[in-house]
């Protein structure tokens, strides 16, 4: 079992700023492909980014393309997600997610573990 506990959401101005931390623990020893998702109220979970375990390869949704990075330090077993040029449009409780390789990558499906959320909210 791997647990994973998100933080650093809350409340910026559009146009802002914000860095979410993905902390692992468990069975971190497996090479898991490691995403964020959200979801916005009344709205289905979306695909948000997801990094291999090296590091090597990242991908991301169009609409955070350019705006969104995602990393990870395997050594402190955490993924982050800087979001800069915040939108209103980005507001929704953001959640990481583990899979092994091959998993899923943007499929929620594909995702074996999933953290609580943390909420994430935007002012226009």
């Amino acid at each position: 079992q791997v647990q994973l506990v998100e933080s650093g959401g809350g409340l910026e101005q559009a146009g802002g700023s914000l860095r979410l931390s993905c902390a692992a623990s468990g069975r971190t020893g497996s090479r898991y492909t490691m995403a964020w998702f959200r979801q916005a109220p009344g709205k289905e979970r979306e695909f948000v980014a997801a990094i291999s375990w090296s590091g090597g390869t990242a991908g991301y949704a169009d609409s955070v393309k350019g705006r969104f990075t995602i990393s990870r330090d395997n050594a402190k077993n955490t993924v982050y997600l800087q979001m800069n040029s915040l939108k209103s449009e980005d507001t929704a409780v953001y959640y990481c997610a583990a899979t092994t390789p091959g998993g899923g990558w943007d499929r929620q499906s594909g995702y074996y573990y999933w953290g609580q959320g943390t909420q994430v909210t935007v002012s226009s």
